[in-house]
């Protein structure tokens, strides 16, 4: 790779990760073609970007991106490693979980969820369960909503057996 193929490499690392709240660093080594080819494959119906990149080079981009602090990340950025980039959270780490079924690979070794990092394939569970942004605000407005539809919901019932009540009196009169 000549130092223009480098530089142009580390900048579009560089926009992906400034773009990206989420992405999910595994390891793929080992994987036979014709695996790496169907996990792509998943990917991409999955709306996730995957490739396959150079550690020292990720490093460098992670170290251009301002305002993001990818701590520990960096220490594993060992051996062979592929960037899963999403705009979903979970979605990674349902797709990985999905293709582990029938293939020993992808091992989790990091990632980086909205400014959360988690190491270690152990955390694969947990990133499967993350909501995302838009789900947790319809959770927290349906919370919300739901005293109040309880009153409004009485009063109209109430309101509705009073008038009943009123009704079936006069008419006895």
């Amino acid at each position: 790779m000549t130092r223009e193929e480098k530089v142009k490499y580390i900048d579009d690392l560089t926009a992906d990760l400034t773009a990206s709240n989420v992405f999910y660093l595994t390891d793929t080594a080992e994987l036979t073609v014709e695996s790496v080819n169907a996990l792509r494959r998943k990917c991409f119906q999955a709306n996730v970007s995957m490739r396959v990149v150079k550690n020292a080079l990720l490093e460098k981009a992670m170290d251009r991106v301002e305002g993001k602090d990818f701590g520990s990340l960096r220490d594993v950025l060992k051996g062979a490693t592929s960037i899963m980039l999403s705009e979903s959270s979970s979605a990674p780490a349902k797709l990985i979980t999905d293709f582990r079924k029938k293939n020993p690979k992808p091992i989790l070794k990091g990632a980086y969820v909205d400014e959360a990092i988690f190491i270690g394939d152990e955390q694969l569970k947990s990133l499967e369960t993350l909501k995302s942004k838009e789900e947790l605000l319809g959770d927290i407005i349906s919370l919300l909503q739901s005293p109040a539809q309880n009153v409004l919901s009485g009063l109209q019932s109430a309101g509705g057996s009073i008038a009943g009540m009123l009704k079936t009196l006069e008419e006895r009169a």
